[in-house]
């Protein structure tokens, strides 16, 4: 097994060849378009934009091994155009997205004010979306993912609240929809019970769920994403009424969906009303281990849940599962980017990130093979999307921490830490 210390110096050597690479904005192009699909629009994107190459040369700084220039550079850039703080907001883009930027990646006692003013607009977004979730729940209907969720909704929001204002009355409002949201719904025309997170949306790519809705298990769009919001909260010492109930109540529902097989434990992506009649997935076995929407992902949310709780064996459990999902060959190999979302650099800060809280040695030392790989795709020359989440800059600051032997703030928009 290659030593971690041994690939550290190709890492270190290849974070900052794809930093410099990112060291200045290209230059501004006029926009005609001012709708979301504008190029403009994107540079207030933590997964394609400015905003999140931004947090990239704030992590160097702050270890001097890159400089404040280029975080300003990215800033400025990130706000050359009106920030969006309406419907298509949340924390991966628009004003949310830049103000996280601001406040994980900003020289301190630098954009005060304007940090201020974007902080004031996401809390009346925040407040907003409340009061139509809660509209959502009176009548009854299913959820729509992008009001928990991590990309657009509230979980998201939550995450940068939790960064940004932990002890204040919103975070704990988000906090307190969450725990409202795993109360089962009653009474639907199936007859059954469902999880209240069940939602009609019709997922974006196969195996589509059958009529009737689905419970999503993932950490990008799924449950996974508010059990961990939960977790860390509560690690920070903030609570609300229900708080520990809630989070027992989505890892009972995930024991029941718990997959077992050759590779270990694992989840299904998602569970259809199909699945509830059958009593078993239609998922044979784990997909692809992205921090998204497999085992990394869903493993670091349930030991996060374990070790707030004091569940030593559900924290045995799922970090056995990823152990294991490490070690499995079939699993690594479905990885064809290097991305953070769904590809390397997500599933190693995810292992990063488990690493420290892990009862046992065996999930860091999957960390050198795991390298080995990122180091070798990053290194192409072949064209990729420069932003933290979809990009180049999410590859530098997983390589980078690593080097650094750093877990930074910016984990919290992954929810990982």
């Amino acid at each position: 097994m290659t030593s971690l210390d041994a690939v550290r110096l190709r890492a270190a050597a290849l974070a900052d060849q794809l930093a410099d690479r990112l060291a200045v904005p290209p230059p501004l192009e006029p926009c005609t378009d001012s709708g979301p699909s504008s190029p403009c629009w994107q540079h207030q994107s933590l997964a394609g934009g400015a905003a999140g190459i931004a947090i990239l040369h704030g992590a160097r700084a702050q270890t001097s091994r890159g400089e404040w220039q280029a975080v300003h550079a990215w800033l400025t850039r990130a706000t050359s155009e009106d920030l969006s703080a309406g419907p298509g907001a949340g924390l991966w883009f628009g004003a949310p997205a830049v103000a996280f930027a601001m406040e994980i990646a900003a020289e301190p006692g630098q954009y005060e004010r304007v940090h201020a003013t974007l902080d004031a607009a996401v809390q009346r977004l925040v407040r907003t979306r409340l009061d139509q979730a809660h509209a959502r729940m009176r009548m009854g209907a299913f959820v729509p993912r992008a009001e928990y969720d991590l990309v657009h909704g509230l979980s998201g929001l939550g995450a940068y609240l939790l960064r940004s204002d932990p002890h204040g009355g919103v975070i704990r409002a988000v906090l307190a929809y969450l725990v409202r949201l795993t109360l089962p719904l009653r009474g639907e025309p199936t007859g059954m019970s469902l999880p209240g997170w069940w939602t009609g949306d019709v997922p974006s790519r196969p195996p589509h769920a059958d009529a009737g809705g689905h419970a999503d298990l993932g950490m990008a769009h799924g449950i996974s994403g508010p059990l961990a919001l939960l977790a860390l909260a509560m690690r920070e010492g903030i609570t609300v009424d229900g708080h520990h109930a809630a989070i027992d109540r989505i890892c009972r529902w995930m024991d029941t969906w718990r997959g077992e097989g050759p590779a270990g434990p694992w989840w299904p992506e998602r569970v259809s009303l199909a699945d509830l009649y059958a009593g078993r997935s239609s998922q044979s076995g784990p997909a692809r281990p992205s921090w998204c929407y497999g085992t990394p992902g869903i493993a670091r949310a349930q030991q996060l849940a374990a070790r707030v709780t004091g569940d030593h064996a559900r924290q045995q459990l799922a970090e056995h599962a990823l152990d294991r999902c490490l070690s499995d060959p079939v699993q690594l190999a479905r990885f064809i980017d290097p991305a953070l979302c769904h590809g390397w650099a997500g599933m190693i800060a995810t292992v990063w990130a488990a690493a420290v809280d892990a009862r046992s040695p065996e999930i860091a030392a999957h960390l050198p093979n795991l390298l080995s790989p990122l180091l070798g795709i990053a290194a192409d020359d072949s064209p990729v999307p420069h932003g933290l989440i979809d990009g180049t800059a999410g590859v530098a600051l997983t390589l980078h921490e690593i080097v650094t032997g750093t877990r930074g703030r910016w984990q919290t928009c992954l929810l990982i830490n």
